[in-house]
């Protein structure tokens, strides 16, 4: 639980890109949402076996407490998609130890369902050198997420497909959203650095948006 800290390199993210965006004046409505938590023992804290409401107003199983990330984002993807209906919706998050044993620490997992958006980022990576790579959402992977006693549960519960499975739990809160991607930057946004002596964010993120907003802009 030490490296906790690694975990808001997505919320960084969002906030260096919207810091970014406005010092370049880019030509395009941005919102930016960061819901944010902690992972602590105490005594109200969510156990396993808990059922919980969320934002969007389905309910959710607690299989992993250590799965606290997706909760929080699940309630931010409802929240604007509720608020401000986007034509574009991507969220980033530090969310899956799968991420980073599929890439290492040298790519972060894409997840889209929109195939025009998948090469805009994957455009936008080879131009930053911040590496994503896509991986599937097929249908078959909700299996691993039904519930006995809710609308879905937050984790599958098997050691395996980590990374797709928690991107499968965040669709299911995107109510079909035509244009989606999720990434998956856990091994990314925190490591080794040649400008420190030690562990540090990375800033993995914010060169890839803003090109991919600049693509927009110039679209």
């Amino acid at each position: 639980m030490h490296y906790m800290k690694s975990d808001m390199g997505g919320a960084a993210a969002v906030l260096g890109t919207m810091e970014a965006a406005a010092r370049l004046q880019l030509p395009v409505h941005l919102i930016g949402i960061v819901p944010a938590t902690d992972n602590c023992v105490d005594a109200n804290a969510i156990k396993p076996g808990d059922v919980i409401d969320s934002y969007s107003g389905k309910t959710i199983e607690v299989i992993d407490t250590d799965a606290e990330g997706r909760l929080i984002l699940s309630d931010g993807i409802a929240y604007m998609l509720r608020h401000f209906a986007p034509d574009t919706l991507i969220d980033l998050a530090t969310l899956t130890g799968s991420a980073v044993r599929t890439f290492g620490y040298h790519a972060a997992a894409l997840f889209t369902n929109n195939t025009e958006l998948e090469q805009h980022l994957k455009s936008a990576s080879e131009a930053t050198g911040e590496r994503l790579w896509p991986l599937p959402l097929w249908e078959v992977y909700e299996e691993d997420l039904k519930s006995d006693v809710a609308d879905v549960r937050n984790f599958s519960g098997r050691p395996m497909a980590g990374a797709i499975n928690a991107a499968k739990f965040l669709e299911f809160f995107t109510e079909e959203h035509p244009r989606w991607a999720h990434l998956d930057i856990a091994g990314v946004a925190f490591g080794d650095s040649e400008f420190t002596v030690q562990k540090s964010a990375t800033g993995y993120g914010v060169r890839l948006l803003i090109n991919f907003l600049e693509q927009l802009k110039t679209a």
